[in-house]
């Protein structure tokens, strides 16, 4: 398990710099499997580093990619996949470990488009307030919802809300709902 300061949708890359010790033991046994994955979870109070942290129970399972020697570091690329719940934190040693169990996949349905669509727009517009700007997105239409909440510009409090989501059309209601309070509020600041 990795916990971060931020959360990771299905769909989204994750690159991450390891250098704390426990952290590049876990690296060096993930390579040793033919699929590489660990966890990732929001850390909900205390730090990243060096432990003692509490942390939410919804996470994302992340498949390995691309690892990179540097001096006095590691870097590594994955991309997020399955959604869990942690039903149990393990020992800390020789780094953090917890059973989990896989979340559902959430299903697309045509009739959802026109939704997603809209959605699109208003992150196009929050992230364009925000100064900066939307890339490409996935021509499939899960992995595009999921990479349209993953990169609206929300706090991590909201992202792991919408991480949780039961459906694709809660989904993108909560995404949208969130998104346009976002931009009243960029809106309002620009104004200042």
């Amino acid at each position: 398990m990795f916990p971060l300061g931020s959360v990771l949708f299905p769909a989204m890359p994750l690159a991450l710099r390891l250098f704390e010790p426990r952290y590049l033991r876990m690296l060096g046994d993930l390579l040793d499997e033919e699929a590489p994955v660990f966890g990732v979870v929001l850390i909900e109070r205390g730090h990243e580093v060096g432990g003692g942290d509490q942390r939410f129970d919804v996470g994302t399972v992340a498949r390995v990619v691309e690892v990179e020697a540097h001096e006095g570091f590691m870097s590594l690329v994955a991309v997020g996949t399955q959604r869990f719940q942690v039903s149990q934190w393990a020992a800390e040693q020789p780094y953090p470990r917890a059973d989990v169990e896989p979340l559902d996949d959430l299903r697309w349905d045509d009739d959802l488009w026109p939704q997603a669509t809209a959605v699109e727009v208003k992150v196009r517009e929050a992230i364009g307030l925000a100064g900066g700007e939307l890339g490409e997105l996935s021509d499939d239409p899960m992995s595009r919802c999921w990479q349209l909440a993953g990169v609206s510009p929300l706090g991590p409090l909201d992202h792991v809300s919408l991480l949780a989501s039961g459906s694709t059309s809660d989904l993108l209601s909560r995404t949208e709902e969130m998104v346009d309070d976002l931009i009243v509020t960029l809106q309002l600041a620009a104004e200042d």
